[in-house]
């Protein structure tokens, strides 16, 4: 029994480092940018509900990429939502981007992002459409990093965010869910040829999305991200991530929010992949740092500096926040895994900005 239990904390700790060291390899190759020549017409979407941590900053960002000819069209749910006099005041600031401001719900499915994007979907001219979250930072070669990834047998291309500009000790906990753990997971799965959408990113080829039915063809699972995973596989056709991630301003966090949202995020992958979050309490510490205490616990103090040294290096190698307190708070968010795991197995529908998010369609065959 002894033996095994180390076994088993060893070779938790083995994947932990190779999943670190393939997106520390990752970020250390040349960044790849589409040239001017190589870029297609591109609409950028942006979905917007309320004033988000640093809204000015994100949603500007918007129109400052170096691609040649995209538009940007912002969709807002309800047009009382105090967001649209922030766009407003942006898009008489920047006459020179194509910018547009749609208001309004089209209720094609259960799921209320979906719902808001779709006429932006409908009024986009790009040959590429680029849905990009509201709180999402934008570098000014968001765009060609992402266009980069054209290629024969693409269906889409993603990225998850990594948190920046986190204050106090709740966003160091949410800047750790979606630094070292979450962008590091789907960055190495991607490196592995393996790749998974992620909604903060998600850019499709605009003719081939309308043949599988558009956006609605997003509506057969709780997450678009799911659904567009499962949609681009089962065509036969690849899910690519961008080299890096990009970053999402995070400002000060409460406990509740902090634990609602990963609860939320928890449910919707047990939703999408179940199998695979059968062993999601094998990616964190928790379980091999238990093996080691009962079978040899002289070696828990290595673990875990082997462990979080491996993160930290990580975190400094990306740019990522890595202090003391990030320390900390890392060892916070392991412990939450389990729980917020258990949780995932509530059958209650999730919430997204006060709307249940519901599945509503099956998904569609390749053909139609």
């Amino acid at each position: 029994m002894t033996t095994a239990l180390i076994g088993f904390a060893a070779a938790l700790l083995a994947l932990h480092l190779l999943t670190t060291a393939l997106v520390i390899w990752r970020l250390s190759r040349p960044l790849p940018r589409a040239t001017v020549q190589q870029m297609p017409r591109v609409s950028l979407l942006r979905p917007v509900c309320g004033l988000d941590y640093g809204l000015e900053q994100t949603l500007a960002s918007g129109f400052a990429q170096d691609a040649p000819g995209y538009e940007v069209i912002h969709c807002v749910d309800d047009p009382t939502d105090p967001a649209i006099a922030v766009l407003q005041g942006l898009m008489e600031r920047h006459p020179e981007v194509p910018a547009r401001l749609l208001t309004g719900r089209d209720s094609i499915s259960g799921n209320p992002k979906l719902n808001n994007l779709v006429k932006g979907w409908r009024a986009a001219q790009g040959d590429w459409v680029v849905m990009a979250d509201s709180n999402l930072l934008l570098p000014p070669d968001y765009l060609r990093q992402i266009m980069a990834l054209r290629r024969p047998g693409t269906g889409m291309i993603s990225s998850p965010a990594f948190g920046c500009d986190a204050q106090g000790f709740w966003a160091w906990v949410e800047a750790g869910f979606l630094n070292g753990y979450q962008a590091r997971w789907q960055l190495a799965a991607d490196s592995l040829g393996l790749g998974f959408a992620q909604g903060k990113t998600l850019a499709f080829p605009r003719d081939w999305l309308d043949a599988q039915g558009g956006l609605a063809a997003l509506a057969c699972e709780l997450a678009e991200d799911v659904a567009s995973t499962r949609l681009v596989r089962a065509a036969g056709l690849r899910v690519r991530v961008t080299a890096r991630p990009f970053g999402q301003p995070l400002g000060r966090r409460a406990a509740a929010p902090v634990w609602q949202r990963q609860a939320r995020w928890a449910h919707l992958r047990r939703d999408g992949f179940p199998a695979l979050y059968l062993l999601e309490p094998l990616t964190g510490p928790l379980l091999p740092a238990l093996a080691l205490l009962w079978a040899a616990p002289a070696w828990l103090p290595a673990f875990l500096v082997i462990w979080y040294g491996a993160e930290w290096l990580l975190a400094r190698h990306a740019g990522w926040p890595a202090g003391g307190g990030d320390l900390v708070a890392w060892g916070l968010r392991d412990l939450m895994l389990l729980p917020l795991w258990l949780a995932g197995w509530r059958k209650r529908a999730p919430v997204w900005r006060g709307n249940a998010v519901t599945s509503s369609a099956p998904i569609p065959d390749r053909a139609s």
